[in-house]
């Protein structure tokens, strides 16, 4: 939750930056690129950081620079210097994912894995929400700056909770097998791309198409909401919010749900049942049908996302338990940063035949529903093909690693 919260929070104040710095939104919309551009590094720097010298301490340092760079955030008072500490912003948001992942899903019981791997990928909309109570709390009451100050509160109490936390044993146990390796980590980590080069293949593609469907599904839907239908901000975000607690449904049921039919196989139902609803989401006039389309395509989007953490975390090689999973979704995300890029400019290349009080109205329902379509197949095609590892153990039944080995 603690970078999905900070990210939303640019999202949120967009229009008040932009007069705050004398720009307009889509100069400040460069700050939110720039921290999905550099994403990747973080995942890789972190990830290799991780795998070498543990998950607690890299974990620490992280939440401790993403409270002093969101601080330093509302003390900005150029864009160039926000696009800076949003850069430096980006690549600590793409560590914190494979740090958090990787930690988590080593040291939760294996039976219990899939419900906290839904747990834990929702809380990513579950700070979109924080973002969205706490900015119509926050910013019209005191400024925008209060905001970014405010949203450090959640960061600032994990990394207390992070003091309290073990390594774990499977990382331990990795640790000490590379020490007494005669081979450097540069040579582990060449020998892992050559066994496993096809798989680190297959996780990116299919961590793009699953960024393709989250993104295509979530970006412009309030902007479709405003701009195709004429209905107002304040429904537009009835309509995010609406779609968010979908989405926690989702992640949250279909975790559970992966312990008992499998992760591909939930993937694949979450895929097949979800198109179904692309029509419900789209084609409606009426706002309260909309509102249920949301909320139900974002129950099967996210369902499948609900399975990724432990999925990514079980395939992953084992020494790689914090690049691996952390950089794949990072590139997979870079990829399809363009999703809702893609989708306003064919719908406005393509708009309604009618026109609204004289002007062309874009339509943006329909490219958003033959996008998600297509997604929706390429993610079942990629998840009936890909492995399946459900129950995976990290760690050797074995005498636990001494922590002078750490």
């Amino acid at each position: 939750m603690v970078d999905s919260l900070d990210f939303f929070c640019v999202t949120m104040t967009t229009t008040e930056l932009a007069e705050a710095f004398g720009k307009e939104p889509s100069d400040i919309t460069s700050a939110i690129t720039v921290t999905l551009m550099l994403r990747p590094i973080g995942a890789l720097l972190f990830g290799i950081i991780a795998d070498r010298y543990g998950r607690r301490i890299p974990l620490i340092v992280n939440l401790s620079l993403f409270t002093v760079i969101e601080l330093a955030s509302g003390f900005a008072q150029n864009l160039e210097t926000f696009i800076g500490l949003r850069a430096i912003y980006g690549i600590l948001m793409g560590g914190e994912w494979g740090l958090g992942n990787s930690l988590a899903m080593e040291v939760l019981p294996v039976e219990s894995r899939g419900i906290f791997s839904g747990i834990l990928q929702m809380s990513y909309s579950v700070g979109n929400l924080v973002a969205a109570m706490l900015y119509y709390a926050v910013v019209p009451n005191l400024n925008w700056r209060a905001l970014y100050w405010i949203s450090i509160i959640p960061a600032a109490i994990t990394i207390v909770m992070s003091l309290f936390l073990k390594e774990s044993e499977a990382w331990k146990q990795s640790r000490h097998q590379q020490r007494n390796s005669a081979q450097t980590y540069y040579q582990v980590v060449i020998d892992m791309l050559k066994q496993h080069w096809i798989r680190c293949i297959y996780a990116v593609i299919f961590m793009a198409a699953m960024n393709f469907l989250s993104h295509g599904s979530q970006d412009l839907y309030p902007t479709f909401l405003k701009k195709q239908h004429g209905f107002s901000p304040a429904q537009a975000t009835v309509g995010t919010v609406v779609g968010n607690l979908g989405a926690i449904v989702g992640g949250i049921f279909f975790g559970y749900i992966s312990e008992y039919l499998g992760r591909r196989r939930t993937i694949v139902i979450c895929a097949i049942i979800g198109a179904c609803f692309v029509p419900l989401w789209i084609l409606p006039n009426s706002f309260g049908v909309l509102l249920a389309g949301a909320f139900f395509i974002q129950v099967f989007v996210q369902g499948a996302w609900g399975v990724i953490p432990a999925y990514l975390a079980e395939i992953s090689p084992d020494n790689f338990r914090a690049t691996f999973p952390g950089l794949s979704y990072q590139l997979g995300n870079l990829i399809s940063a363009s999703a809702s890029q893609i989708e306003a400019t064919m719908g406005e290349k393509n708009p309604l035949p009618e026109l609204r009080d004289g002007e062309t109205v874009p339509n943006y329902g329909r490219v958003q529903g033959i996008l998600i379509g297509i997604i929706f197949c390429c993610v079942l095609v990629l998840a009936v093909f890909g492995r399946e590892e459900k129950g995976k153990r990290f760690e050797v039944k074995s005498k636990p690693v001494d922590d002078d080995d750490d």
